[in-house]
This record gives C-alpha cells, sequence and structure tokens, in this order.
C-alpha cells in the first residue's frame, strides 16, 4: 500500500514508470467482454446484432456459427459473449483540462467486487470512504430540475465532504452525472487541501456507452492516455473530467445503457460489508445509501434487489418519473385502510385485491407506455413491503441545507430494523455520527439529556475516535459518563498504538524496536529446525503480520529512545522490568515474557491520561494531545514532556512540513508550561518552587527542572519563578542582595561571617509555627503540606531528616497535621561556617579564584620555570602545577561517575553532551600529552609547544566561568553565535584569498620551488593586505627592492631568492587593486552585516539564552565540594571516608529533587489543576471576546434563524393544504345542503345557517 503514491500524479517520469510496474498485473486478472455470437437484430435487416455492434465488428468466429443464432430469439451477455485480458486501463489525461489525472479500468460485470475496491484503494490511494451514495436516475439528455441541481450541489456534495464519502454516478456529461461533476468541481475549488481529498466521485458506466472509447485501449496500459472531448458544453455520453475514477463495465454490447447495473450493485453490498477508518480500525461497516433521482421504469427491478439487500434508499420527491411513482405509492397508500390491514395481517397471504388495484392504477398513470404492467406491480408492491428501508426527501420544500442530516436519519432508519434486539437504538446513528465527525448532530441529536447512555455503548465508538483523530468526540464521550480508567487497559492502549499509520515515523520506530525484539528471540523458537541468521526469520516474521506483534515493549524502547536519560523507562512496572538496569536482559525478559499469556494486557492502564497524552504526542496530533494535557495531572511537567519528545521526533523526522508542525506543537507545549507555572509562581511562591523539585512518578521520577533542561525549553527557565528558585538556592542561607565585595573579602577573612558583615536568612523557629496556627486549624500556610523547599545544602539534610522521622510511628501530630523533628541545633559557630562556606556562590567565587592562580602558576611556568627534561628538571612549581591538575582530573571523574543514580554509559554519555566538558577533555587529554613529551629530550619541545597551547584552552575555560554574570552572560552567547557567522565568512575570503594569492605569485615569480616561500606568499602575505601590510617595493616594479636576487636556476634551486617578472607587472597591481576591493570593502562589510543580524536577533533573546544557561552552572557548583583545586583533594578524600569506608549515603546526589509521598502529594497536585484550570477558564474568556468567536456566534444564530424561517415556509405549505381541504368540505357540505334542499322527503325544522365572515372580527381583535 506504500508503492500507491507514486501513481497518483501522472507527472513525472519516474511516477509513470512506477504506475506502469504497479499496475502490469491487472490484465491478468481483470478482464473485458467480447460478443462471440452474432444475433441478428430484426429492425437492422442483418447489419447489427441485438449487442448493438455492427457485423462487421465481430469476429469471423461470432459469424459464422450460423446455427446457434438461427434458434437463438434474444442476445444474453452471460452466454454469448466470453472473457479476455482487458485492454483498457491506466491513467487518463483530459485535453484541455487543467486538473490532475484520473483513474480508469475496463472490466467484465462479472469481475469481483472485491478485487476492484482492492485495486481502488490500495492501488490507485483513493482514501477508503465514511459514507457512499449511489445516484441512481437522471440519466440521459433529460433536462435537470433547477432545485434538484441546488440539492446535488449544496446538499449532497456539501454532505460528503463534511464525512469523507464516495459518490457513484454514471461519470458521463449527462443528466445527473455531469451535475454532480461540477458541482465536486466546485466545492473542491473553494475548500481547503484538506478537505479536497474527502470527496470521491467515481463514475460506473457501461463500456459500449462511452464516446471515444477507443481513444482508451492500449493493452500494455495507458500512462496517461488522452482523451479529447468535442462540444463539451453539450450533454454527450462522454467521461467527464471531474471524476477522480471511472469503471467502465463491460458486458460486450455497445449503445446499451443498464450494462454496469447488476455490476454496481454487487460493489455497493461488498462496500457496505467492509469497516470504516484508517485500515477498516472503525466500529461499524461503511454506510451505502442509493439516492433515486427521476428514473424510467426499468429501476423499478434494480430498487427491488438492493432492498431485499437491505440497502437503504433515499427518494427525491418531485423529481419526476420512478421517484414520484414512489413518492405517490409509499405516501398516499400507507394511510388507505387497505394497507393497514395488509400490512397486519399474516406475511404469506401477500397484498389485498385493494392494494394491487390501487398500484396498478398509479403505474398506468406514471408509465401509460409500458406494456407490461403486471411485472411493474409486483416489483411496486415488493418495493412497498421492504417500505422501512425508504426514506422520501422533499427537496423543493425542505430546501439542501439539512440533507447530511437527512442522510444520517436515513441510514439510521435502516440500520434500526437491521439491528439486533440487544444492541442500543442509538448506537448505530451514534457510529454513524462519529464516523463522519458530525459532533454537532451528536450534540443535538444524542447527548441532549434524553437518553442516558451505558459505558458499553461507548467503548467502540471510543476507539474510533481515538484511532480517526475525533477529539471532539472523545471529549463528549468523557463528558456524557465514559470512564477512562475502566476504559483504558493496557491491551487496548497497545492497539492504540498499533493502529499508527504505515509509513509514519512512530510506524518507522515501533517496528525498528519489534524488529530488534523478534531476532533476539527468532534463534529460541526456530534456530533448532532453519539455519539462518536471526535478522531475517524477525524479518519474515514482521513481514507476515507486523501489526499484531507491537507491544508495551517496544512503546517503552522508543520513549527511552526519545527521552533519553531523564527519566526512568515507561512500562517496565507492568511488564515487571521494574528491576532490570541492563537492556540487552530486559529485551530477553520481554521477549520470554510476550511469548507466554501476557496477563498484563488485562490490568487497567495505571496513568490512563498521560498514556494517552504520549499517545496523541507521538503521533503529532495537536488537538488530541492539548485534551489530554488539560485532563492529566501534573500540567507544567506533562507540557515540558510533551515538548521534549516532540523536538525529539523533530529531529528524526525527514518531512519538512511534519517537521515543522512537529516543532510548532513543541512551542505551543513549552508556553502552556510557561503560562502554568506562571500562574502558580504568582498564587503561592513556595509551593511553585515545590512543584519544580518534586519528583513524578507519573513520568519516571523526573522534576520539571530536569525535564526543560532535556526538552532545551529556554523560555520555560526565563520564567521569573524559575529564576528566583534558581537564585534561593546560588545564594544559600544568604540574603540575594549581598555584594560581591563583601563575599571576597570574607572570603580572605573567613572571622568576618560571624559578624553581621554578612546578612543570613533567618529561620522561623518551629516553635513560632506551633504557636501561630491559621484560623482553620492547619499552622500557618499549610507549607508543610506541600514538601519543604530546598534553598542550600543544609535543607536538603532536614528534608531527609524530616522525611525519615515522618514515616516512623511515633510522629507526634498537632491538630492532625504531622509534626516532624529536626535533627539537634548545631552551634552557632558551626552552622554559620556552613552556611556561608556550603553556599553555591561561596565554592563559585572560590573556584574562580584559585582558577586566576591556577593560570598564573601554570603562565609562570611557561615563561619563566620551565627547565629542560630530567636529571635537570622539572622545577618545584611544575610540580605543584602537576598536583593542581591531578586534583582538576579527580574532580572531572568525581562529577562522571559518582553523582547521580545512572549507569555509567548514561553519564558517560550526559557528560560528553555539555561542551565545557568536552574543553575540559581537551585540555586535560592536551596536557597529559604534553607533560609525557617533555620528560624526553627527543620530544621536548614538542611537549613545550603542547603545553603553550593548552594554557589557551585551559584560559578560554574562563567563558564559562563567567557566564553566571548578567551582563557578560548574554554576550558571551552572542560571541557563540558570531563564530558561526565567522566560519561562513572564512569560506568567502578562503576562496577568493587562494584565487588571488596562486595568481599574484606566479605573474610575479616565474619560478620558485621553496615550499615555504610559495606557502607564505599564496596565503599568508594576501592575508596580511586585509590590515594593510602591503609590500610596494616588492610587488610594483618601479619601487627599488633592496634585496639580492638570482635568474640562475640552479641558485634557486639552492634556495637563492628568485627575480621579479617585468613584464606583466600592470596586472599585478591590477589585481591587487580588485583584491583589496574585494576583501576590504565588499567581504568585511558584508561579516559586519552579518555580526550586526546575528546581534540584533539575539540580543532580543540574549537574556533567555544566559537564564537557560545559567541553571547547568549553578547545579554544578551546588554538587561540588567547598573547596577548590588544590584543596578539593581534601573534599574527595572526606567523601571516600563517608561513601567507602563509612558507608554514608550521598545527599547531594539528588540535588533539586524532592519526593513527595501520600497526602502531600495529592494536595500539591490538586493545587496545581486549580491553577490550570483557572488559566484555562481566562483563555477560554478571551477567546470568546474575540472578534473571530463572536462572528462565529452571529453566523449560527443566523443559522438558527434561516432553520426557524424554513420551517415557517413548511408551515405555510402546510396551511395552504388544510385550507384546500377545508375549501373542499365548504363546497361539499354546500352540495348537500342545496341536494337535501332541493329533495322533497325531508324537511327540515330550520333553514341552513349562514357563513358568517370572522376576518374582520379577527382583524379587529389583534
Amino acid at each position: 500500500m506504500r508503492d500507491t503514491e507514486g501513481g497518483g500524479g501522472g507527472g513525472g517520469g519516474t511516477k509513470i514508470s512506477k504506475s506502469e510496474k504497479d499496475q502490469s498485473w491487472i490484465p491478468k486478472i481483470i478482464k473485458k467482454r467480447v460478443c462471440t455470437t452474432f444475433v441478428e437484430d430484426s429492425f437492422s435487416n442483418g447489419a447489427f446484432c441485438q449487442c448493438g455492434g455492427a457485423r462487421d465488428a465481430h469476429a469471423s468466429v461470432a459469424l459464422g456459427d450460423y446455427f446457434s443464432s438461427a434458434i437463438v430469439n434474444h442476445w444474453d451477455s452471460a452466454q454469448h459473449s466470453s472473457e479476455s485480458p482487458t485492454d483498457a486501463f491506466g491513467e487518463l489525461q483530459f485535453a484541455g483540462a487543467s486538473k490532475r489525472h484520473s483513474y480508469f479500468l475496463r472490466l467484465s460485470w462479472d469481475t469481483p467486487p472485491s478485487m476492484v475496491y482492492t485495486l481502488m484503494t490500495a492501488h490507485w490511494g483513493l482514501p477508503a470512504p465514511n459514507l457512499v451514495v449511489s445516484v441512481v436516475g437522471g440519466e440521459g439528455r433529460t433536462k435537470v430540475k433547477t432545485w434538484v441541481r441546488e440539492v446535488l450541489r449544496q446538499g449532497l456534495v456539501k454532505a460528503s465532504q463534511s464525512t469523507g464519502a464516495w459518490i457513484l454516478t454514471a461519470g458521463l456529461r449527462e443528466g445527473v452525472g455531469r451535475c454532480v461533476g461540477e458541482a465536486v468541481r466546485d466545492h473542491a475549488t473553494a475548500a481547503s487541501s484538506v478537505s479536497l481529498s474527502k470527496v470521491v466521485a467515481l463514475g460506473i458506466a457501461p463500456w459500449g456507452l462511452v464516446h471515444n472509447r477507443q481513444q482508451l485501449v492500449n493493452p500494455q496500459g495507458s500512462f496517461p492516455a488522452k482523451y479529447y472531448v468535442q462540444n463539451a458544453s453539450r450533454d454527450s455520453c462522454c467521461l467527464d473530467h471531474n471524476y477522480q475514477a471511472f469503471l467502465l463495465v463491460d458486458d460486450g454490447s455497445v449503445g446499451r445503457r443498464g450494462g454496469d447495473t447488476g455490476f454496481r450493485a454487487k460493489l455497493e453490498d461488498y462496500i457496505s460489508h467492509q469497516r470504516t477508518g484508517i485500515w477498516g480500525s472503525g466500529s461499524i461497516d461503511i454506510p451505502v445509501l442509493c439516492m433515486l433521482i427521476s428514473g424510467e421504469a426499468s429501476m423499478l427491478e434494480r430498487v427491488d434487489l438492493s432492498l431485499k439487500n437491505s440497502m437503504p434508499w433515499l427518494v427525491l420527491a418531485g423529481s419526476g418519473g420512478m421517484a414520484d411513482f414512489l413518492t405517490d405509492v409509499l405516501e398516499n397508500l400507507s394511510s388507505a385502510p387497505g394497507a393497514q390491514s395488509s400490512s397486519e395481517g399474516d406475511g404469506e397471504a401477500g397484498p389485498s385485491v385493494d392494494l394491487k388495484d390501487r398500484v396498478a392504477e398509479r403505474v398506468k398513470k406514471y408509465f401509460p407506455s409500458e406494456a407490461e404492467t403486471d411485472k411493474l406491480v409486483e416489483r411496486a408492491l415488493s418495493i412497498y413491503q421492504n417500505r422501512d428501508f425508504i426514506t422520501i426527501y422533499h427537496g423543493e420544500q425542505e430546501g439542501p441545507n439539512d440533507f447530511d442530516t437527512v442522510l444520517l436519519k436515513a441510514l439510521v432508519g435502516a440500520s434500526k430494523h437491521r439491528a439486533s434486539v440487544d444492541a442500543s437504538p442509538y448506537s448505530e446513528e451514534l457510529k454513524l455520527a462519529v464516523t463522519w465527525n458530525r459532533v454537532d448532530i451528536a450534540k443535538s441529536e444524542l447527548f441532549n439529556g434524553d437518553i442516558q447512555w451505558r459505558h458499553e455503548d461507548l467503548e467502540d465508538s471510543m476507539t474510533d475516535a481515538l484511532v480517526n483523530d475525533k477529539p471532539q468526540f472523545v471529549r463528549l464521550f468523557i463528558e456524557n459518563g465514559l470512564n477512562i480508567l475502566e476504559y483504558l487497559t493496557y491491551s487496548r492502549l497497545e492497539s492504540l498504538y498499533r493502529s499508527a499509520a504505515d509509513g509514519t515515523l512512530l510506524y518507522q520506530l515501533l517496528q525498528h524496536h519489534l524488529t530488534e525484539r523478534l531476532g533476539t528471540t527468532a534463534p529460541v523458537s526456530t534456530l533448532s529446525r532453519e539455519q539462518g541468521s536471526p535478522s531475517k526469520m524477525a524479518a519474515e516474521k514482521i513481514q507476515s503480520g507486523p501489526v499484531t506483534e507491537i507491544s508495551l515493549f517496544e512503546v517503552s524502547r522508543v520513549l527511552e529512545l526519545l527521552m533519553g536519560d531523564v527519566c526512568k523507562p515507561f512500562y517496565y512496572d507492568a511488564l515487571g522490568l521494574e528491576q532490570m538496569t541492563s537492556k540487552r536482559r530486559a529485551l530477553r525478559r520481554a521477549s520470554k515474557l510476550l511469548r507466554g499469556d501476557c496477563l498484563y494486557r488485562e490490568r487497567r492502564c495505571l496513568f490512563p491520561w498521560a498514556s494517552l497524552f504520549i499517545w496523541a504526542v507521538l503521533q503529532n496530533r495537536s488537538k488530541m494531545a492539548t485534551f489530554f494535557w488539560e485532563m492529566a495531572g501534573e500540567s507544567v511537567l506533562s507540557a515540558l514532556s510533551g515538548c521534549k519528545i516532540l523536538r525529539e521526533l523533530s529531529k528524526l523526522e525527514m518531512e519538512t512540513e511534519t517537521k515543522l508542525s512537529m516543532k510548532e506543537l513543541a512551542q505551543k507545549f513549552e508556553n502552556l508550561a510557561n503560562d502554568i507555572f506562571s500562574c502558580c509562581y504568582r498564587s503561592i511562591e513556595s509551593r511553585s518552587f515545590t512543584l519544580l523539585i518534586r519528583e513524578s512518578p507519573v513520568w519516571g521520577g523526573t522534576t520539571c527542572l530536569q525535564m526543560g533542561m532535556s526538552a532545551d525549553a529556554r523560555l520555560f527557565f526565563s520564567n521569573d519563578g524559575v529564576q528566583s528558585l534558581l537564585s534561593q538556592i546560588w545564594w544559600g542561607d544568604m540574603k540575594r542582595n549581598t555584594e560581591v565585595w563583601k563575599l571576597l573579602l570574607t572570603f580572605f577573612c573567613p572571622v568576618l561571617c560571624y559578624t553581621n558583615f554578612i546578612s543570613f536568612r533567618k529561620r522561623e523557629d518551629q516553635q513560632q509555627e506551633e504557636e501561630k496556627p491559621n484560623e482553620d486549624g492547619l499552622g500557618r500556610d499549610n507549607d508543610s503540606l506541600y514538601g519543604t523547599t530546598i534553598f542550600s545544602f543544609s535543607d536538603i539534610k532536614h528534608i531527609e531528616a524530616d522525611s525519615q522521622e515522618a514515616t516512623t510511628p511515633r510522629t507526634v501530630t498537632i491538630k492532625g497535621i504531622p509534626r516532624t523533628h529536626r535533627p539537634p541545633k548545631r552551634p552557632f559557630i558551626v552552622s554559620r561556617w556552613r552556611q556561608f562556606w556550603f553556599a553555591p556562590v561561596t565554592s563559585f567565587l572560590g573556584n574562580v579564584l584559585m582558577y586566576f592562580l591556577f593560570l598564573l602558576l601554570f603562565a609562570y611556568v611557561l615563561l619563566v620555570d620551565f627547565m629542560p627534561p630530567p636529571p635537570s628538571g622539572p622545577a618545584i612549581t611544575e610540580y605543584v602545577l602537576y598536583f593542581w591538575v591531578f586534583t582538576i582530573v579527580c574532580e572531572e571523574i568525581r562529577e562522571t561517575f559518582f553523582l547521580g543514580t545512572m549507569t555509567c554509559r548514561q553519564r558517560v554519555r550526559v557528560y560528553i553532551q555539555d561542551v565545557w566538558n568536552k574543553c575540559d577533555l581537551i585540555a586535560i587529554t592536551l596536557f597529559i600529552i604534553g607533560l609525557i613529551c617533555r620528560m624526553f629530550h627527543w620530544s621536548y619541545e614538542f611537549g613545550r609547544n603542547i603545553l603553550c597551547v593548552d594554557y589557551m584552552v585551559f584560559t578560554l575555560r574562563l567563558i564559562h566561568i563567567f557566564a553566571i554574570h548578567k551582563q557578560l552572560g548574554p554576550k558571551i552567547i552572542i560571541v557563540g553565535k558570531m563564530m558561526k557567522d565567522v566560519f561562513f565568512f572564512l569560506f568567502f575570503l578562503g576562496v577568493w584569498l587562494m584565487a588571488y594569492g596562486v595568481a599574484n605569485q606566479a605573474l610575479i615569480y616565474s619560478y620558485d620551488p621553496r615550499l615555504d616561500r610559495i606557502f607564505r606568499r599564496v596565503f599568508y602575505r594576501p592575508y596580511l593586505h586585509i590590515f594593510g601590510q602591503i609590500p610596494v617595493e616588492e610587488m610594483d616594479v618601479g619601487k627599488e627592492w633592496d634585496v639580492a636576487c638570482t635568474d640562475n636556476v640552479t641558485l634557486i634551486q639552492g634556495g637563492a631568492e628568485p627575480c621579479r617578472i617585468l613584464y606583466s607587472n600592470w596586472l599585478v597591481v591590477i589585481l591587487l587593486v580588485v583584491y583589496l576591493l574585494v576583501t576590504n570593502i565588499l567581504l568585511i562589510n558584508l561579516l559586519i552585516a552579518m555580526f550586526s543580524y546575528t546581534f540584533s536577533e539575539v540580543q532580543a533573546n540574549s537574556d533567555i539564552y544566559w537564564k537557560f544557561q545559567r541553571y547547568n552552572l549553578i547545579v554544578q557548583y551546588h554538587s561540588r565540594p567547598s573547596l577548590a583545586p588544590p584543596f578539593i583533594i581534601l573534599s574527595h578524600l572526606n567523601l571516600f571516608i563517608k561513601r567507602v569506608i563509612r558507608k554514608v549515603p550521598s545527599i547531594k546526589i539528588h540535588h533539586f529533587v524532592l519526593q513527595l509521598k501520600g497526602k502531600a502529594a495529592n494536595r500539591l497536585m490538586t493545587w496545581e489543576a486549580i491553577q490550570k484550570e483557572d488559566f484555562l477558564t481566562a483563555q477560554n474568556k478571551i477567546q470568546k471576546s474575540s472578534d473571530s468567536e463572536r462572528l462565529k456566534r452571529m453566523s449560527v444564530k443566523v443559522d438558527g434563524v434561516l432553520k426557524h424561517l424554513t420551517e415557517s415556509r413548511d408551515f405555510d405549505h402546510r396551511l395552504r393544504a388544510l385550507e384546500n381541504e377545508m375549501e373542499y368540505c365548504s363546497n361539499a357540505l354546500s352540495w348537500i345542503v342545496d341536494t337535501l334542499a332541493q329533495g322533497s322527503n325531508f324537511k327540515p325544522p330550520r333553514p341552513p345557517p349562514t357563513l358568517r365572515d370572522v376576518v374582520p372580527s379577527s382583524s379587529s381583535s389583534t
């Protein structure tokens, strides 16, 4: 099915060849019909056969069978024609019509409809229909009434656009077929590109009736076939260019109508048994409706056969012919007494004689020229028995505006008679509304409060709405009683992932991980029987049935690929893999589990809304994902997670349009996270801080800060609330307005920290909190119920102690709140010392100062004290430098392998992702290489050169340190962006510099074999020209050049300076002028313009970038020991003793993470949900007050007024009919009165009453 897209365009050569290859099998399966017996037509004097073909057009075999033709009186297609491979198929190009190619196929009338339907959907690429409307009648050159045209244009085609329907007609430029084609063309022109593909006009016509059909004949197929139409303004039997596809049914006849009737009925019946939706995933069969317009008497057999197959019909009353006849029979005879009694009696007795007489009268009235009236009466009576499947539509009176509702009610009315007793009477109507995506009909007709829906009645429709991306119905079902906890099991979640469309990125990722899993299971099950590669066997298994094999394990692997190391794997708890740390071991365990009974599939999904949100985000469904985000908890973290998934998907997506939509949806979720957190921050600051660092059980134990960092959510990190929390953590227990010079002074004189020289934040005493409860008796601010915010290292220890104490059974409660106890209070000297030295800002300042001392020592060693190799050196200062670098290496190892709870591979991957960590690796590697080389005489100078370069790398590391500064940080980002512009500029400059340098060297010197001089004069000298260093004496022969030169080739080869060439010096001067003009004016100004554009573009967002990068620096120094290198070795020894010897668990390993459980977690989530609801309510108010929404509401009101006017018009029609009845009754009564008055047998006691005029009295009353 994926190869069908190439045949849809018919444009380029590759697409044509692909279509030929894809459809070369058609003549082997699809056949045509050829007349094999010449049955003479008595009206043509032997010139024509009864099939309509001339004698000369028949083969010699057909003409030679005189015996069979003599005894046959009537030609029959099944007996007198034979099959042969079709010779007309492919693509059709209408000459002079500016539209895409149509598809066509000549086929026999007994071709299996399943084969044709598969060809249309799989190979021609026609979208599977949600509705099929087969327009019957109105053929020939009869004039179509104006109101019928409006019903087709404003009713049928417009309803088809909203439902995604196929419209079946004859497809010829005559009658109703031409009207439908023009209506489809007009609506396709006016509609958007999205709705353009929803309406498929399909023509089914007799092959022998098509004009210029020989232009379509090509045994190899036509790609495309040129089809010329003469005098397109008049009705004819030519194909209509407004149709997407044509099925030309061949019964061997020529010029005869009706040859397509049998195949069309079989195709309609086959389609009515296929499922709607993607890959037939819908909850109902495709509804098929036959629409009768006008029609001849021969249509009665067609209608009768379809009704016996329970096919619903919509009769257009007033269109003439057969439609008016059926309307008269069904409406007028239904109220007759004979009809009532016959229908209430025994079904085998048959209709009454009176009913037959009434039908016979109407047959003679509508079809006076028909001879066999008895057959027509029998057919009409059979139709009357199945009248429940027929809906009469008075289009001239009702109007075409609500035609889609008419279609729905017609199909529902027919389906109610086919439905089982146990089924809900409204379930079919609901399924049709979901299939057509008409939520307005569902709200007004089904969910208006009159129907009590059961949970079971909504499940299938809910699945249909989810798979086919109908979020309005999903919202409607949830609002009307569907319990998502009972609905979403793991089995149903897997089925949702299996419904991923073929060719999408999610489908490819799932199939890739499925191949990996089957590759591991194949050797276990099949290797003993068949030797082969596991990948090959897995591929064969996937080809046999890939969709049914997808499980939650593949979904978990896809999410692990997209989410990275920011959270734990999803759905491992459902699969029983939560203890697995190795991917290979988890893969084997999952493969073994999935070969068993898979009992987990019957369990309910633990977090249904989050699971559906992830599913919708992976499918890139914007509205569906937004609705599930609204319903899910942890709105800030959920939005950031959706942003993360979409940005990772956009990196893998190849199609530009899909990639752009993913980026837009990711930005939308980032904006939502920013807006919701802003509301939380404005509400209660401390709780919003807790929200940022709270560990989420739904999203794999991650936090908002970690997810935002992983998702590159710069806008979120620029939020005032996030920055406020980071500033609190950065300053620790010190106040944020502390001057830097005070910190530096205290750094060199630590005694000042015990004075009031530096202001510290005061902790509220526990006893004061207990003495000041709120009115509700819940303490000062209920902050204890929402967790405690981490501001410093000491806070972490208190929270750890609180959580441990709260879990003990000896917890003391005050007024229903757990009262936690902190560890014994430390002495003031110890506590104040820790408050100052354990703050990240103090650690940062210490590292900055010591790093400057390190650079000074490094520079001193390189410039002053860099001694020869051993035994003469190195000097003592150089040994100090070695030890210093050793402590830096120890700190890098600690940051990489001894921080966090991830595996070693994950830690290394996270460490490498940071640019400045790469810079550290380069600096350390260069230092080690230089150190080794300088120890040997043969590599001493090389080692010194390496160390000189390494000093530059260490110095550039200062840029990262100053990223914390509010003024320098954004400028550093701008410089980094400008470096990309410099590289582009160097490309242009290098091209021009090389062109000028080579030409200049060749024009000045005829021969110079020394490579060092060539490179200097070709590259280095032109580069210096840019900055004004031009050796005029050397380049201009008019100037004296006091350099000894020679023209002797031998001397030049020995290294002597060659002399200049005189006669081409004028060209050297011209090239110099042009070179300076281009470089100094054009390229330099280009670079300045690029810098200006980059600066103006980045300057507006540089503050956002800086705030985003600030988080990394704060996390880094928050987790660092207080001492800076080289004294950090003492901290490392202390950590070694604590972790390895004393086995004391790390506290800083969970920096910026807070675990909340039970009531505290529930109340925090409730508070966050309230803030989200307030935000969404405010957004809805803003949206409703917009001009577009006002216009939309106004248009709805106008439509309601028009609907009431239409209903009043119907009332006028009924009143007019009632007046006619009253007038008839009054005339009859007057006749009776006159008759009785003239007779002498009856003498009334009083004279007849006179008619009083009531109009004046009514007018006076008004």
